[in-house]
């Protein structure tokens, strides 16, 4: 895995580390070496993996991350998003073309799919021709360390300073850099707060294999940052703002409620469920909405103490933890 950890990332690693916890001898954890992960993660995935779930006689193989091994039919694949059949223009033509093969012979064979929202799920019906019964909703967690995370202590102090965010008030976007996260929709809102003082920082860096989104000078971008740092940066931010136009989830909507910070994000596709009431909604394709939603949560009180409220009741109990129970039990009922 890339050491940005993005929320595919984030599901295999929680996973791998909380599953075996749960039933220690019902799971075994299986990964290419960290040197070939990156480049021949799909051959090791499609080859050796089915291969050494062969000679272990294991019962199920769980892939957490979109892809599994064509040739088994014990597989429980997790899911996120259909981006690459939505929206394959945002994709080299090597990684559409794989993953449009790919993509629906796996559910087609998989014994269980697993997917982050109902949103996801429809994606799949409808761009897979998926049987609804084989797919389960289970959304992600929130990390453990991001709930009441509460802000302005010293070692947050010493995560901005390094940052450069420890004099001015920022509003806060996190994603990787690529079209579909609609960063452009956020220049007039750059230049409307710069005129209040308040900044635009993004966090998150790009995927070689997608196609990236031109990069806007009135945005602050600090590009990937260690995981260490968020809660910092969520707790610091008076407003997150999530102009995407698709997610299969959009977890850092429920990170920053966990924060207690503000949520404004794009009414389309998974964010609503994402949100669950407790963020402003807008229509990313109007500057004009999207500048008043940021305002009024960056500077009415009673917005602000709305959106806190409402954002904490939406994320209790989104915990890795309870994310994991919710996989193991999918596991049991095969």
């Amino acid at each position: 895995m890339r050491p940005e950890t993005g929320g595919v990332e984030r599901w295999a690693r929680e996973l791998s580390v909380r599953l075996p916890q749960i039933s220690p001898s019902a799971y075994r954890v299986a990964a290419p070496p960290a040197m070939f992960a990156h480049r021949l993660g799909h051959l090791w995935e499609q080859g050796f993996l089915p291969a050494l779930a062969w000679r272990r006689h294991t019962g199920l193989i769980l892939s957490p991350a979109n892809l599994a091994p064509l040739v088994s039919r014990r597989n429980v694949v997790i899911i996120h998003d259909a981006a690459p059949l939505r929206f394959p223009d945002d994709f080299s033509r090597l990684y559409t073309a794989w993953q449009s093969f790919l993509l629906p012979r796996l559910v087609s064979k998989a014994v269980k799919v697993i997917v982050p929202s109902e949103f996801s799920r429809t994606e799949l019906i409808e761009l897979c021709q998926a049987d609804p019964d084989k797919i389960v909703v289970v959304p992600p967690g929130v990390p453990d360390e991001l709930f009441n995370h509460g802000a302005g202590g010293p070692a947050d102090r010493v995560i901005l300073e390094r940052h450069g965010l420890a004099e001015r008030p920022y509003v806060l976007t996190v994603g990787s850099h690529v079209k579909r996260k609609n960063l452009g929709a956020l220049d007039p809102v750059a230049i409307a707060m710069a005129e209040e003082g308040l900044d635009l920082v993004a966090v998150g860096g790009g995927r070689p294999q997608l196609a990236a989104e031109t990069r806007s000078s009135l945005v602050r971008d600090l590009g990937p940052v260690p995981a260490g740092d968020l809660a910092a940066l969520y707790a610091g931010a008076r407003v997150m703002v999530l102009p995407s136009i698709y997610e299969g989830f959009g977890l850092p909507v429920c990170e920053a409620m966990a924060c207690g910070t503000p949520v404004v994000c794009s009414n389309m596709t998974a964010l609503v469920e994402a949100a669950g009431g407790a963020a402003l909604l807008v229509d990313p394709s109007s500057a004009d909405e999207m500048t008043a939603a940021v305002m009024s949560a960056a500077f009415d009180p009673n917005v602000r103490a709305d959106l806190v409220r409402l954002g904490s009741q939406r994320v209790e109990g989104l915990t890795w933890q309870a994310t994991a129970l919710a996989v193991d039990a999918v596991l049991g009922s095969v």
